[in-house]
């Protein structure tokens, strides 16, 4: 079988630095964080009382103020971002098949904040099971597509891929997989998640996982940096379009660029923590090299996973290490994390988009918050510290990992024809 070639047409984003995607490039490339103490609830309690919030947001501006109150969060955030994504395509009832156009979205946990609510109402009565009919609906973490496939009643493969924050990198490459081997014309991908919540924070904050920097939040994600001490929560959503290359020329669609490869593994080594070598790491990014059919040295251009952890920076570094050898230190490497902080399932999606605007730009965004070297870090690296860097990219590799030891990872190449 003669595999299609497959290019991304359009984009969308919601971010906790940019509300659409020339919002979210600007905060990128200026360096801004989306850090800030939480409004969505009181913290006086709370190990960690900052996150990363969707600022500005008035969800009745997009949707109406009825069908918004039948999702949650995360769903109308998923609304929000691939309209953008679909209008910046140009996709129209009548320039596609809309049972060739499919939906595969990203999604690691869903409603969480419908869950916390429905639960302490009922913990809150007398034992009587009264739950609000739309409690399910709002939940489940495969509504997102399913609303977005309603809504435009795009009639192709629709589902969300969950595998924590590797979920919308996940979806990406499923939905190239779909569209190269012929099955879809067109599939809206991405992810959105929104679990700042009382429950989403406590969580992580009970396993150490996230900063409790409270002092200075805009500062507390520091990837790479020796003083980084865990995560910063984020919310929000990206979406992509991609397209069979054929059916986005015929239809004078502009093109962002093509998506080459996509790469899986698991560590199979913990719950949480990263193989101290990488090793996982190491096969993910083979694994998409490999299907990419490019060598080591093409690569221009790597958005980490870049957490802010201490383990999870130091093994993706030495994988990275591991697979470019020399040309590692040519590699523009960074983490938007640093910026937008950790998006869970949604995180695959906003850093492809990322990358992908790097490419069209020739602008790599900085690492923030960088100030003491980690001496397990190779300083020969390029980690792009705080501040944009200008170069030329043809080919940029994004890296998305999950607790449970998934990994997945794209490449996107600059489309010379």
């Amino acid at each position: 079988m003669e595999l299609k070639r497959v290019v991304v047409t359009g984009l969308g984003a919601l971010t906790p630095i940019g509300n659409n995607i020339q919002e979210y490039w600007n905060g990128l490339i200026n360096g801004k964080s989306g850090a800030a103490p939480i409004t969505y609830y009181d913290t006086e309690k709370h190990k960690t009382k900052f996150a990363c919030e969707v600022k500005n947001f008035n969800v009745e501006d997009f949707i109406d103020r009825k069908e918004a109150r039948r999702m949650d969060k995360f769903t109308q955030y998923a609304i929000v971002a691939s309209d953008e994504a679909i209008k910046d395509a140009g996709i129209t009832p009548d320039n596609v098949d809309k049972y060739r156009v499919g939906v595969i979205w990203g999604a690691g946990i869903g409603g969480l904040e419908t869950f916390q609510e429905e639960v302490l109402n009922y913990a809150k009565g007398d034992g009587t099971p009264k739950f609000n009919p739309f409690f399910i609906p709002k939940m489940i973490a495969d509504i997102a597509p399913g609303q977005i496939s309603i809504k435009n009643g795009f009639m192709g493969p629709n589902y969300t891929t969950v595998s924590a924050c590797a979920s919308s990198a996940n979806a990406l490459i499923d939905a190239f997989n779909y569209i190269r081997i012929g099955l879809c014309d067109v599939i809206i991908s991405g992810g959105s998640e929104a679990a700042v919540t009382i429950a989403g924070m406590g969580g992580f904050n009970s396993m150490h996982a996230l900063s409790t920097r409270n002092e200075s939040p805009e500062t507390a994600s520091r990837p790479f940096d020796a003083t980084r001490d865990g995560f910063v929560l984020g919310e929000g959503a990206g979406a992509l379009v991609l397209e069979e290359y054929e059916h986005a020329k015929a239809r004078g669609a502009k093109i962002y660029c093509e998506i080459m490869g996509g790469g899986m593994s698991s560590d199979a080594y913990h719950l949480t923590a990263p193989h101290p070598e990488g090793i996982g790491v190491i096969a993910v990014m083979q694994n998409c090299l490999r299907d990419a059919q490019m060598n080591p040295e093409e690569i221009d251009h790597i958005n980490t996973h870049g957490t802010s952890t201490p383990l999870g920076d130091v093994a993706e570094l030495k994988a990275i290490t591991a697979i470019f050898g020399d040309h590692a230190k040519t590699i523009n490497i960074n983490s938007t994390k640093s910026m937008t902080g950790h998006l869970l399932g949604a995180a695959g999606g906003i850093e492809a988009i990322a990358s992908i605007l790097a490419i069209k730009h020739g602008i790599i965004p900085p690492t923030i918050n960088h100030s003491v070297v980690d001496e397990n870090i190779n300083p020969e690296l390029n980690l792009t510290l705080n501040k944009a860097q200008k170069r030329e990219i043809k080919v940029a590799m994004s890296n998305t990992f999950g607790f449970g030891g998934h990994n997945a990872c794209v490449l996107f190449k600059k489309v010379e024809d």
